[in-house]
């Protein structure tokens, strides 16, 4: 989400993101150390802690001043979110948490001596098992602070195409780290899930990103070794090639949902027929059924904390009026 304050933002989301939506934990960015992604998620870390350096986020020995502004940035949001919904009076029902996943965090974060904490296997073991412990302890946070009964987590892997590709450059830049073995990523990942599943989350997707070409798996193979790994589905952007909605297409025909991302921030949004239109348009070209569109959940594509409240807002609203027309699209309507 765009801008500071934590009390706008998440008055925004649940006025925009109300029941039948799916109203999510503000992440906001623009309040600097501690704020982003990867300081975000390593604030969750168990007998872990951060600091930022000139190159960016390092493990240091003991909690300093950057892990605590992550630590407490995120105390703060979870804090407002209790407020908010305990002032609707409402039960706040079903809330959507995102972190980084573990290989995305691996080449976010350095070990001690500068290098990434990709390039060594015990370390990246280490920390695939600090962050699923501290994401366990996270949920368990969440659900006794909001009251929500229904947890979704958002596992974003924004890397996941270049580490298992070895196209992550050394601190140097002048050569890449090496691969991470599939079978190891897979390994993370299911230690992940079922550390979240335990601790209540009702639904865990992958969110990976673009860019799965070359020597890392393609989104068909990427799909069905997440899926194979405790998924529960995954997050596709609607300009996907055929080959990753030809996948997805045979995930929905099997009962499975697909998450997706559409309407751009960064673009002049188009009116609710147009966006419909597009959505509506891949399932023709892929044969499925309009009672399948149910299976569909809707997000924003990345960029909306680039952008500003209110059009934050107009986004959110054009995304929830979307959703309504397809249902009408999915009943006949």
């Amino acid at each position: 989400m765009p801008g500071t304050d934590p009390l706008e933002s998440t008055r925004i989301i649940c006025g925009e993101l109300g029941e039948p939506h799916l109203p999510h934990l503000v992440q906001l960015p623009d309040r600097g150390v501690g704020s982003d992604a990867v300081g975000r998620t390593a604030a969750l870390l168990t007998e872990l802690y951060v600091e930022v350096r000139p190159h960016g986020w390092r493990l240091t020995d003991r909690p300093g001043l950057d892990h605590r502004r992550a630590v407490s940035a995120l105390g703060t949001d979870l804090g407002v979110m209790a407020d908010v919904v305990g002032a609707a009076g409402t039960d706040p029902g079903a809330l959507k948490l995102q972190l980084r996943g573990p290989l995305s965090l691996a080449a976010g974060i350095s070990l001690h001596q500068g290098e990434k904490i990709l390039s060594d296997a015990g370390a990246r073991r280490d920390l695939a098992d600090s962050l699923a412990e501290g994401a366990a302890r996270h949920l368990q946070d969440v659900r006794r602070v909001t009251g929500a009964s229904a947890l979704t987590v958002v596992v974003e892997e924004p890397g996941a195409a270049a580490v298992l590709g070895g196209a992550v450059p050394t601190a140097s830049g002048y050569r890449s780290l090496r691969a991470v073995d599939r079978q190891e990523a897979g390994r993370h990942w299911k230690v992940l899930v079922e550390a979240l599943h335990q601790a209540g989350a009702e639904t865990v997707i992958l969110a990976p990103g673009t860019g799965f070409s070359g020597g890392g798996p393609s989104w068909p193979e990427l799909i069905t070794e997440a899926l194979a790994v405790g998924f529960d589905t995954i997050c596709l952007h609607g300009r996907a090639d055929i080959a990753a909605w030809e996948r997805c297409a045979e995930l929905l025909d099997q009962g499975g949902r697909l998450w997706l991302e559409t309407l751009d921030p960064g673009q002049e949004l188009p009116g609710v027929s147009a966006a419909v239109e597009t959505v509506h348009r891949h399932f023709r070209r892929m044969g499925l059924p309009d009672a399948l569109l149910g299976a569909l959940t809707l997000m924003p594509a990345p960029g909306l904390e680039a952008t500003t409240p209110e059009t934050t807002r107009r986004v959110l609203r054009r995304l929830t009026r979307t959703a309504d027309a397809l249902d009408q699209v999915r009943l006949g309507g």
